[in-house]
């Protein structure tokens, strides 16, 4: 969206299509070309997606309301955060053994 706001707006429509054809052929080319892509992908996956989705906004909620929270939210965002922790462990560890095996054989 970046690149497309650059372009002059009569022949948006144009480059826009271009740019567009442009990341997904090089996203193509790295996918391809790098070793291992989608299980890099996959460990990025499970480390970020955990963090995002379930650590962060617990712990930022806490954070934010520290003295004003009940105890049944204090207890279910903890338990939110340490399944979000265990999860990522897991979908980590899964990553790099499937990397591990590959780099062996």
């Amino acid at each position: 969206m970046s690149l497309e706001e650059l372009v002059p707006s009569d022949k948006s429509r144009m480059y826009s299509i271009f740019i567009r054809t442009g990341l997904v052929l090089s996203t193509l080319v790295v996918g391809l070309c790098v070793p291992f892509f989608g299980l890099m992908m996959s460990l990025i996956g499970s480390l970020f997606t955990m963090l995002v989705a379930l650590i962060l906004p617990c712990a930022c909620y806490l954070s934010i309301l520290k003295g004003r929270v009940t105890r049944f939210q204090m207890i279910l965002c903890i338990i939110i955060i340490t399944v979000g922790v265990v999860a990522s462990g897991f979908g980590t560890y899964s990553a790099v053994t499937k990397i591990v095996e590959n780099l062996s054989s």
